[in-house]
């Protein structure tokens, strides 16, 4: 049965574009008509995070905002294209309509079907392949580090550049933790940041044998660590005492006991 919302999305789709094209009409909005290319990737990325932040509040209404937001930062930047004469969102739409549809032949051609989503992976790669682009070229450099380390360990991993099992890759954890220590003990400080990264990296593996993502780990882990200093300081104000005249060890006794209420 047909989804009698399609007209709706498709109008409301719309709708969309025409705002930006008021906003950037010779007599609409002065910020928008200011904007171009270069001004605007710093606000693709706040929106994209502001979408993870929705994301993990676990807040459909949030989410339904942020994605809006996101969205409007295509459309922004595909009318920028369409004023110098280079593509619309319509040109967007359908170059990905046909990658979605040349790369997925299991479903819309005559293919056979894939069985889960490691095959539907390799077969993603080897279409890349035959593009001619190289197995990392997909991984964007501006991703944040550890994200562009997972993807990276995970493209390797597809080709059978990998450890055997999880062991080996804590294996290398460790050997790499012996040699940043090593580095630290030499104060050769390029070599220090060499070794961090080796760290890093093998962690990064290591998330990925479990399916976890490192950034998101770290990002948890971040959120922890505001919510247990936050309490340092709420309890240190009602005390009337300041946070930076205290001992090391009172900040460690207060820290321990933001983790006991966490449990």
């Amino acid at each position: 049965m047909q989804d009698k919302r399609v007209g709706a999305k498709g109008e409301a789709f719309e709708a969309v574009v025409e705002v930006m094209n008021r906003l950037r009409a010779p007599d609409g909005c002065p910020w928008d008509k200011q904007q171009t290319l270069k001004t605007l990737k710093t606000y693709v990325i706040e929106e994209a995070y502001e979408v993870i932040e929705a994301i993990d509040s676990g807040r459909p209404e949030a989410l339904r905002e942020e994605l809006g937001d996101l969205l409007l930062q295509i459309v922004f930047q595909a009318k920028i294209m369409e004023e110098q004469g280079a593509f619309d969102i319509a040109d967007v739409c359908n170059a990905l309509v046909t990658k979605l549809v040349s790369r997925h032949p299991h479903v819309f051609g005559q293919e056979s079907k894939a069985e889960n989503a490691a095959e539907v992976l390799n077969r993603w790669e080897g279409f890349k392949r035959k593009e001619g682009r190289g197995l990392l070229d997909g991984v964007p450099g501006s991703l944040p580090a550890l994200l562009m380390a997972l993807r990276i360990s995970d493209k390797a991993r597809n080709v059978g550049f990998d450890w055997p099992d999880n062991q080996g890759a804590v294996d290398k954890l460790d050997e790499e933790i012996a040699e940043l220590k090593e580095a630290i003990a030499e104060g050769d400080e390029e070599r220090i940041e060499d070794e961090i990264g080796d760290v890093l990296f093998s962690i990064a593996n290591i998330s990925r044998n479990y399916g976890l993502n490192p950034e998101e780990a770290l990002r948890r882990m971040l959120v922890r660590f505001k919510k247990r200093f936050s309490h340092i300081e709420k309890t240190l104000a009602s005390q009337g005492k300041s946070l930076g005249d205290q001992p090391l060890k009172a900040l460690d006794d207060l820290w321990n006991q933001a983790k006991e209420l966490e449990k």
